[in-house]
């Protein structure tokens, strides 16, 4: 790191926390502060959507498993992530987005109570709530392993730089800083990115290194599946993330419910899925070159790290760096909006009855100290831990032991052709699917990827859907409010017209 490597570094940050500035003066209700009022263009909204989607561990545990295996990486994850997203922009996006519209939620589990019941609601909030805490404490460590690689920075200080500026901005400014800060992030990401590409080919054999490389590299790192990652997982990894990214991970829910109306918050969601099928190209193809320029490494996660010290130019290290933040930082940001708008709207309420007295201002207040409370909480854990190997294990361990559970009754609770699954079902799938996650990584001790990843998810599906039609609980609010979500309101009122010339 040079003296403009820093300046680059610093100037990103100062950009980050003007935005969260800037955007205040935007926040005038707790509306505005976790959902906009709907206001976010489709594009805008589309690419804050994707950027919110991964974080710096793609440069430290993915790096690592592009460096072992190859561009299985880009099929299992990436491509799995950019199909799961266009199936959702057909099933999933114009949903949320009504249920802001119509029914004024404006936390992704508001709507819950009403589907389910209020218990329902709580043990899935809570849940889901201690997840990310220690998830996004996984993502400071992965920055800070990023920081401390390129210039010696410890890891608790990494850990706290970023922390401190993501806390500025994202109590501030609310979901208009978030989106707003993740499109500077993109265009900063898309300039790092596309330099580290440029290196490596010009590095290597130029453009004809794309299909050179491969047979340069060890045996089956060209192929679509390598290693532990079979067909078999891939299925259950584009379920796990179809859930997972289509509203599943909260933070990602409020991005369509922020779209100005169901129509603009599909589009959001193809161009979304669209980035997410070209865009990781661009970053994993150098991570899969890594083996032909850094060789031996006994560290793999390290890789990307010594290939930007190898490849690039003062300045651009720096720019590079600054894009690994961006990741981690538009992640944390939206994590910390979305568990503020459940602890706000769902669980505060109900533990202390008198915040459901507090003026629009006071309520403001309150979102701020909770989102600001959340992050503190998880850099704490981060630094406690000093990231002693929690970086892949919690990102790939815990979500696949919770995403499904947590997801399903969540995620499937909004869909008309479920409507005979009711609290019943929710708990039970959430409960026993947490339950076979434990015996299969804890009772039995396995080690198989695709079983801890796929069994937990299958058994929460299989109990949900299966005790909606053993033991149906249907109701008629259940029934006005899921078919309300089939169109927009401007749709309705336009039909009603008709109707009525006719």
């Amino acid at each position: 790191m040079t003296a403009l490597d820093w300046t680059v570094l610093a100037g990103y940050f100062v950009l980050m926390v003007a935005i969260g500035v800037w955007s205040r003066s935007k926040i005038k209700t707790v509306v505005d502060y976790f959902t906009t009022g709907g206001r976010i263009p489709w594009w805008l909204s589309g690419i804050s959507h994707h950027m919110s989607g991964y974080s710096a561990v793609m440069f430290v545990a993915f790096a690592a498993v592009a460096y072992t295996y190859g561009i299985t990486v880009y099929v299992w994850w990436a491509m799995s992530i950019g199909i799961g997203v266009g199936i959702g922009a057909f099933v999933f996006a114009a949903r949320w987005n009504r249920l802001r519209a119509k029914h004024g939620v404006v936390s992704p589990l508001e709507y819950l109570a009403k589907r389910y019941n209020l218990p329902t609601q709580q043990v899935l909030a809570y849940s889901g709530a201690l997840l990310k805490v220690v998830d996004i404490a996984a993502k400071w460590v992965a920055i800070a392993v990023l920081l401390n690689g390129f210039t010696g920075v410890p890891m608790r200080w990494g850990i706290l730089l970023t922390g401190v500026v993501t806390m500025l901005y994202a109590t501030l400014g609310g979901l208009w800083a978030d989106v707003l800060t993740d499109f500077g992030q993109f265009i900063i990401q898309a300039a790092a990115g596309i330099a580290m590409f440029v290196g490596v080919l010009s590095h290597l054999d130029g453009i004809p290194t794309l299909w050179k490389m491969w047979d340069q590299l060890p045996a089956g790192h060209g192929s679509a599946l390598n290693g532990p990652y079979t067909p078999i997982f891939l299925i259950a990894f584009l379920f796990i993330k179809t859930f997972e990214y289509n509203g599943g991970m909260w933070n990602l829910a409020q991005r369509y419910m922020a779209a100005p109306s169901g129509s603009e918050a599909k589009r959001s969601a193809l161009l979304s899925s669209a980035l997410w099928l070209i865009w990781p190209l661009v970053l994993f193809i150098p991570m899969c070159a890594a083996p032909l320029l850094v060789p031996g490494l006994a560290k793999p996660e390290q890789s990307y790290v010594e290939m930007s010290q190898l490849l690039l130019p003062s300045g651009l290290i720096g720019l590079v760096l600054a894009g690994f933040f961006s990741h981690t930082m538009a992640m944390v940001a939206s994590d910390a909006n979305a568990i503020s708008s459940v602890i706000t709207r769902d669980l505060g309420p109900v533990l202390v009855p008198k915040l459901r007295q507090l003026s629009d201002a006071g309520i403001l207040k309150f979102a701020r100290i909770v989102t600001f409370s959340f992050v503190t909480a998880s850099m704490l854990i981060a630094i406690i831990t000093n990231g002693q190997g929690v970086v892949l294990k919690i990102v790939v361990d815990l979500v696949a032991a919770t995403m499904g559970p947590i997801a399903i009754p969540l995620m499937l609770g909004l869909l008309p052709w479920f409507r005979r699954s009711g609290s019943r079902a929710a708990i039970a799938s959430w409960a026993i699917g947490l339950i076979v996650w434990a015996i299969v990584k804890w009772g039995i001790g396995s080690t198989d990827t695709t079983l801890v990843v796929a069994l937990p998810l299958a058994t929460s599906l299989v109990v949900y859907v299966g005790l909606g039609w053993l033991l149906p609980e249907r109701r008629p609010e259940v029934d006005e409010l899921l078919d309300s979500l089939n169109t927009d309101p401007a749709v309705e009122v336009t039909a009603r017209r008709t109707a009525a010339v006719s």
